[in-house]
């Protein structure tokens, strides 16, 4: 039963995809919703995240697409690149998107604040010299990126600036290993960048599969990007217009822009967790139980600040259930199993559920498939790259454990790929299914040889 002796029956903090879509539907629901945002509607994802980064990802591949043209036939005028075009188009399209999510809260009922809330007690908050009482408050406020305390580091800059730049870097060095790592690299070196890569690490993307992650630095080097692996950075110094970097081989790199991709850390800061009394990590990250529940029962977190799988739809998800274990008389419990994800490196990669290595760890028997091949057009476009498929199934009950893509449209496939193993399709049923001819997706259904 909602109390009315609270302003409101949810407070969200945080305006991204997972408070927006919790303040919505709990306001569906018959609640009394305010939401707070102390910069921009959306969130990471529509601002400085996987909208800008996919259309930033359009841009770079058209370079790649006109060198592929003459092989189909096709005689192209010298093309030029314009940077500040595509910054403003870019910025068009996200000032639109602000005003869809300002309408879709509105809609609802849902009162927007702007500025930054904090948390007094268990069921108040102090916003813009305001305090606010709620029945229950949503902490969704999300990550914000990490920069390694090293010398010079200020010289560098972020995913956050990197949308934002007045001009394109003839020379970028990217510092990290992760997916955002890896997509800059594509896009800059898309663009006409020159572009190094540095990682601590032998081999990025920690956590895909290893055949993936392997195929992926190949391909990458393959294009020219230059990766520097199992090396860190010690020391960015300042030479005239240009960035000097050291590595912890002693080498050093000459660079115009240094984009540290180093990671991302739950934004709990100054949040007020310790007057509410709200558990979190040693990094931060707010502790909740499957119901996105707090230790204290009237605080629940949703998104990046819990750091449980820190993707959108997966925040989305969340505050969705929220709203129906709060308001709807529904309790929903999150499962974070087969939640397909995709990496907009280029090539793309994409994956659902369990790889090699980890499937051997938690099944006896494991069968592994895997087909790497030239998609039928590279033959007239003389693109050399392969695309890699990989089926992982349990050899007990044949069903399939894991799929892993690498090559274009990855990101594509691999949503109806999420959908059968969502249903526990097994082996014996991806080879029932008639394949869709020509195309690369064919070879999931037709993969038979197994290669371990």
């Amino acid at each position: 039963m909602i109390m009315p002796d609270f302003d409101y029956d949810m407070f969200v903090i945080g305006a991204g995809s997972g408070g927006v879509r919790a303040a919505r539907m709990s306001a569906q629901f018959g609640a009394r919703v305010a939401i707070a945002e102390e910069r921009y509607l959306g969130g990471t994802c529509v601002n400085v995240g996987c909208v800008p980064k996919k259309l930033f990802v359009y841009a770079s591949h058209i370079s790649e697409e006109m060198r592929d043209a003459k092989g189909l036939g096709w005689s192209l005028p010298p093309a030029t690149f314009d940077w500040p075009t595509l910054i403003a188009n870019k910025n068009t399209e996200i000032d639109r998107l602000n005003g869809v999510y300002d309408k879709l809260l509105k809609d609802r009922n849902v009162e927007v604040l702007h500025g930054r809330a904090r948390l007094i007690d268990p069921h108040a908050v102090a916003i813009n010299d305001r305090t606010l009482t709620a029945r229950y408050i949503l902490i969704a406020a999300g990550s914000r990126p990490h920069v390694p305390d090293i010398p010079g580091c200020e010289l560098g800059i972020t995913s956050d600036e990197a949308f934002f730049l007045k001009t394109l870097p003839k020379r970028v060095l990217i510092i990290g290993g992760g997916y955002i790592a890896v997509e800059f690299a594509g896009i800059f070196h898309g663009l006409g960048a020159h572009v190094t890569q540095t990682y601590r690490g032998p081999l990025f993307l920690r956590g895909f599969d290893d055949d993936v992650r392997q195929a992926l630095a190949e391909a990458m080097a393959a294009r020219g990007i230059d990766l520097r692996l199992d090396r860190n950075v010690t020391r960015l110094e300042k030479s005239n217009d240009a960035i000097i970097v050291t590595l912890t081989d002693g080498s050093t790199v000459e660079t115009d822009c240094v984009l540290f991709a180093t990671g991302r850390e739950p934004y709990t800061r100054d949040l007020g967790l310790e007057a509410a009394g709200v558990e979190a990590d040693p990094r931060g990250a707010i502790r909740v139980d499957a119901h996105s529940k707090t230790n204290i029962d009237s605080v629940y977190a949703v998104g990046d600040v819990t750091n449980r799988m820190n993707l959108t739809p997966v925040a989305l998800a969340e505050g969705m259930a929220v709203a129906k274990t709060l308001f709807g008389n529904q309790p929903t419990a999150m499962h974070y199993h087969n939640i397909p994800t995709a990496v907009f490196s280029q090539p793309p990669i994409a994956t659902v559920g369990l790889t090699e290595k980890h499937a051997r760890q938690a099944y006896d028997d494991v069968n592994v498939y895997r087909s790497s091949f030239y998609p039928l057009k590279s033959a007239l476009a003389g693109r050399r790259e392969k695309t890699l498929m990989k089926i992982i199934v349990d050899a007990a009950t044949d069903r399939v454990l894991g799929v892993h893509i690498m090559g274009p449209d990855a990101a594509e496939m691999i949503q109806g790929v999420a959908i059968a193993l969502q249903c526990g399709a097994t082996k014996s049923q991806f080879d029932a299914t008639i394949g869709v001819h020509p195309t690369s997706a064919e070879e999931l259904v037709t993969m038979r040889t197994r290669a371990d």
